[in-house]
């Protein structure tokens, strides 16, 4: 049996504070939900047909024969993987707050939001836990790996402590306002990551010490944070993007905005967000007279997660 009642699904974006590249092998990152929301709406049907409609691509076909699409890959994975457990298909309207050229987690949002909407379709009553494991093996399949530190952020919400294994994943304090600047252009983070990987072939060692560096100065964060300590924060972001130019994912673009947004005395620290090569820098703090020829993206922290709605 499924519900046939509509049923609404909204999760939060997300950025990466701390723990960029250094998370995937071990060490702890930081992240936070963002007041940009994607919401999925699932209308149930009779007959086995799946429709989707979205900013990105209009999809339509049968569960019995679901054809891929590579702009829909993470939402058509959830679906496949239960496909042959649903007797009836259904619509998906996705809609979104923010682009997914910007780097504000638009993967993990959505997996997130349609792996929820249809274990609720199912009538499944999922945990927090569970819905995030799902969501995972879901991002993993389509891309075949991935820390899952967006998705940990889309679930629960707020500021939170994340570590791949064993597991950890804790809530933290709240943050200052933040500054976000998109730096026009992205490179999809498997590229980055092979960059890294390619370049990490020939120095492995030093590699090896600049994650552990990374994992030190994210700990130090987490501690900053939850003291409030908002000078201290600034320095180990400033730090931590020095590692990051260590990796070599820095570019003069980013590096541009970061030294600009540091001039100000109103800003504490600035680093890249996200895997590099591109896409978002952030800053603790806000300045309102700075000027940049990028676009600025105005975010804050969310409390809120995964949230769910069924129209009885």
């Amino acid at each position: 049996m499924h519900v046939t009642s509509v049923i609404k699904v909204t999760a939060p974006g997300s950025i990466m504070l701390m723990g960029e590249h250094a998370v995937l092998f071990g060490h702890r990152a930081i992240a936070c939900a963002v007041d940009k929301r994607i919401q999925v709406t699932l209308i149930p049907r009779t007959d086995r047909t799946v429709l989707i409609r979205s900013s990105i691509a209009d999809y339509r076909s049968s569960l019995d024969d679901l054809k891929m699409d590579q702009r829909l890959s993470f939402v058509l994975f959830a679906i496949e993987q239960v496909a042959e457990d649903l007797s009836c298909g259904f619509e998906l309207d996705i809609q979104s707050e923010f682009s997914h050229t910007v780097g504000l987690g638009s993967s993990a949002a959505v997996t997130t939001a349609v792996v929820k909407a249809i274990s609720e379709y199912r009538q499944e009553n999922l945990t927090k836990r569970q819905l995030f494991d799902r969501s995972l093996a879901v991002v993993h399949g389509v891309q075949g790996r991935g820390s899952g530190t967006d998705l940990a952020a889309s679930v629960y919400g707020g500021l939170i402590g994340y570590t791949i294994e064993p597991r950890h994943i804790s809530a933290l304090n709240g943050l200052l306002p933040i500054t976000l600047f998109y730096s026009g252009y992205k490179t999809k983070t498997p590229d980055v990551l092979a960059i890294v990987a390619e370049k990490m072939e020939a120095l492995p060692d030093l590699y090896t010490a600049i994650y552990r560096l990374m994992n030190d100065t994210t700990i130090k964060a987490e501690d900053a944070i939850q003291k409030q300590n908002w000078e201290a924060l600034g320095l180990l972001m400033n730090m931590y993007q020095g590692l990051m130019d260590a990796l070599g994912v820095n570019d003069s673009v980013l590096s541009e905005i970061i030294y600009t947004l540091r001039q100000s005395e109103n800003i504490f620290g600035a680093k890249i967000s996200g895997s590099g090569l591109g896409d978002c820098v952030i800053a603790l703090g806000v300045d309102d007279s700075l000027v940049l020829p990028y676009e600025a993206i105005p975010v804050a922290v969310s409390g809120v997660g995964v949230e769910c709605y069924v129209d009885r």
